[in-house]
């Protein structure tokens, strides 16, 4: 595109020297002692990654914003890895479902990781990076030190350069200077940052805001919300049995719903069926019609899905001019536990 030839042509030109001269040393590649348990390798060390250059990134799979940068990921693992790249992703939960292991390592492989996976439950190598964001790149050179980082999604020119330049350093010979193109789909495309006017948005009364009707007194309990009332944008609602808890939105009886007043392209939502319940059927509505050609990977064009697993949905994608609509998502059953809206 030409707006990246533009970025890429100065770009270029920063890292055509030795990185010694310009990446700042930002002290030594901190170790992966705390973690819990190794996927895709066996425990690795800062002396034992000695010689490799090592991309550090922060990631939990519900993230939408780290969802984002998997493609580019993937495909660095695939052309620098043979070059002396290591990637170590450190997976650092943000959700209690996102602690359980097996459910990791399921993510893992449908994610199509290869590269070795840090399992990070108690947020030990978290604290030891000092990190605070998902998703986070920290790159060390050959000999151990931090020279890079960037927090969130893009910069994705600009990291993939600064490991050229450090496998260059290190005497890695052949490769290639072009910069990887990959073509993600569904939940891994690119945000539609334009249109984009609806922020991430928690569900449960920890973090929750925009939400109509809480009330404090009620956190923790089962009430019956009645809904019904105009929503603002950025504005949401229950309406049926629910309980407000401090992490989810819990269904407490069937036929509850969830309307949001939003402005994106996509609308996604972490959610799924209470810890070993039933899988539980939903159907989507946008302007309280079904969602046609603007559905989600994860629902078809009547709208309706299954809320099978603990994950992130894509619920609605749209095609057409952006503009304020009404989502609505019902749940025929209840257990559904709904945790936080994204939107791209």
């Amino acid at each position: 595109m030409a707006d990246e030839e533009a970025t890429r042509r100065p770009l270029r030109s920063i890292l055509h020297h030795r990185s010694e001269d310009r990446l700042p040393d930002e002290g030594a590649l901190a170790p992966f002692t705390r973690a819990s348990a190794w996927l895709n390798s066996p425990p690795l060390t800062p002396d034992g990654l000695r010689g490799r250059v090592v991309l550090v990134d922060f990631w939990t799979f519900t993230c939408v914003n780290w969802l984002r940068t998997a493609p580019y990921l993937r495909a660095w693992h695939a052309k620098y890895a043979s070059a002396g790249l290591t990637i170590v992703g450190v997976h650092t939960p943000e959700f209690g479902f996102e602690h359980d292991l097996p459910t990791v390592t399921d993510r893992v492989h449908a994610l199509g990781i290869e590269y070795p996976v840090a399992v990070d439950s108690e947020y030990g190598v978290w604290s030891d990076f000092a990190n605070q964001y998902w998703p986070a790149v920290y790159i060390a050179d050959a000999s151990g030190r931090l020279r890079y980082h960037h927090y969130g999604e893009g910069e994705y020119a600009m990291t993939e350069m600064v490991v050229q330049q450090l496998l260059h350093d290190a005497g890695a010979t052949g490769v290639d200077g072009e910069l990887v193109s990959p073509q993600p789909e569904g939940l891994e495309v690119a945000a539609d940052w334009a249109t984009l006017r609806s922020p991430e948005t928690y569900l449960g009364y920890a973090q929750s805001s925009g939400f109509v009707s809480e009330i404090d007194g009620l956190y923790d309990q089962s009430h019956d919300y009645p809904g019904g009332g105009g929503l603002s944008l950025n504005e949401w609602d229950l309406v049926g049995r629910w309980t407000q808890t401090r992490d989810f939105a819990q269904l407490d009886e069937p036929g509850g719903r969830i309307a949001f007043a939003f402005r994106a392209r996509d609308v996604n939502l972490v959610m799924g069926p209470a810890s070993g319940g039933a899988a539980v059927p939903f159907r989507v509505l946008l302007d309280g019609r079904p969602p046609g050609d603007d559905h989600g990977t994860d629902v078809d064009a009547d709208g309706r899905g299954l809320l099978d697993e603990q994950n992130t949905y894509q619920l609605i994608r749209q095609h057409d001019r952006v503009a304020t609509r009404l989502f609505e998502i019902e749940f025929e059953s209840p257990g559904a536990e709904a945790y936080c809206f994204t939107f791209g």
